[in-house]
């Protein structure tokens, strides 16, 4: 197990690492361009500004580890896992997302344009002005999500899960929304967002 270490800029691109367990480890400006790290373990770790970039974390899991403005392209998360973790501004494209678990992240400024999002249980992440324009989330459970100031342009929520989700009006005026399940409270924003008034029946004269 490696522990403690603090690197910047690094060079591991095309690097053969499967099986490693870093623990309270420092990462700034590393690549990690095509390297191979699956299985992977993190507990505590801190990766900041760095290059995903067609990596291989399949099979990985993440314990209270930041990844904060990092690259995502075409990396494979196929059953990874990230628990207590931060992805706070990382970018992710055309990115192999499926099967992976996500439990209490926080997604804050991070990027999924058209991310293929659907059918994954999301609920109670932290999205907040999070990029999700044009993103696949048909049949998300997103319920009791933190999804305020969220970019929702032309996203897919058809038939997802939004019963306890926090989404603003113009959210949910950007977004497809066919048979998604909301609540109460979604239902007034909703309205409200479409400068609708919702009344409780006609006013006796």
């Amino acid at each position: 197990m490696d522990t403690g270490l603090e690197e910047v800029g690094e060079d591991y691109a095309d690097a053969n690492l499967p099986n490693q367990h870093w623990e309270k480890r420092s990462f700034t400006d590393c690549d990690f361009t095509e390297a191979d790290l699956r299985e992977l373990v993190t507990t505590g770790c801190t990766f900041t500004r760095c290059d995903f970039t067609r990596t291989d974390l399949g099979e990985s899991r993440h314990h209270a580890t930041a990844f904060r403005q990092c690259t995502f392209d075409r990396t494979v998360l196929t059953r990874s896992s990230f628990t207590s973790c931060s992805l706070m501004g990382s970018n992710f494209v055309d990115c192999v997302l499926r099967p992976v678990t996500f439990t209490e992240v926080d997604f804050t400024l991070a990027s999924f344009v058209k991310a293929p999002l659907h059918g994954l249980k999301l609920a109670g992440q932290r999205f907040r002005e999070t990029n999700l324009s044009e993103a696949d989330l048909r049949k998300t459970d997103l319920s009791g999500a933190d999804l305020m100031g969220a970019r929702l342009l032309d996203a897919k929520l058809d038939g997802a899960d939004l019963r306890g989700a926090h989404v603003d009006a113009n959210g949910l005026r950007q977004a497809k929304l066919a048979g998604a399940l909301i609540d109460i409270d979604t239902a007034i924003a909703f309205a409200a967002a479409y400068g609708l008034v919702v009344s409780h029946g006609p006013e006796s004269s």
